[in-house]
């Protein structure tokens, strides 16, 4: 994510066609929730990366998923309570989207908008609809983002039945 693709007073990430996976521009609206995580982020020097050491982008993945794997065993202990803790089931960060995806659709996101928020050019968005349907869904992909964000806050601070751990803070 570079900071120069981010506008803020419109609350949009604009992603040039050049960096996604399918060639087409991607606009993605930010809830307030994003925005807030962005803001408290410091600029880098030298860097319009917001991610990432020096001046390039994020890398590292492998490590940080190792890492992330370890918080997450380790939070499941605390809060094991005692109780003999089952292995995770192995994951992958590609994973997220999917995730994403399925629960936006149980919380209502229409299958093309989903595909919409994810950029993707398949299914309802593919062959001769996608030729004659022309939309981006900008609005609807505002209000499935949103909701999203809502949906994790509510997550995060305990208001939802859910299977989410605490990680707290990194060490």
């Amino acid at each position: 994510m570079l900071r120069s693709e981010i506008d803020a007073d419109e609350r949009m990430w604009s992603i040039p066609g050049s960096r996604t996976k399918n060639g087409e521009p991607h606009q993605v609206p930010l809830s307030d929730s994003a925005l807030d995580i962005l803001s408290s982020l410091e600029e880098r020097d030298g860097s319009d990366h917001v991610f990432g050491i020096g001046e390039r982008g994020f890398s590292g993945w492998s490590r940080a998923k190792a890492a992330l794997d370890k918080r997450i065993s380790e939070a499941r202990t605390k809060n094991s309570k005692g109780k003999k803790v089952a292995p995770m089931a192995p994951w992958r960060l590609h994973d997220l989207r999917r995730s994403t995806a399925t629960r936006m659709g149980d919380l209502g996101t229409l299958p093309h908008v989903v595909e919409a928020v994810l950029n993707h050019l398949s299914g309802s968005r593919a062959g001769v609809a996608g030729i004659y349907n022309r939309a981006t869904y900008l609005p609807e992909k505002r209000q499935a983002l949103d909701m999203w964000a809502a949906h994790i806050e509510a997550l995060v601070a305990g208001k939802s039945a859910s299977n989410v751990v605490a990680l707290g803070a990194a060490s």
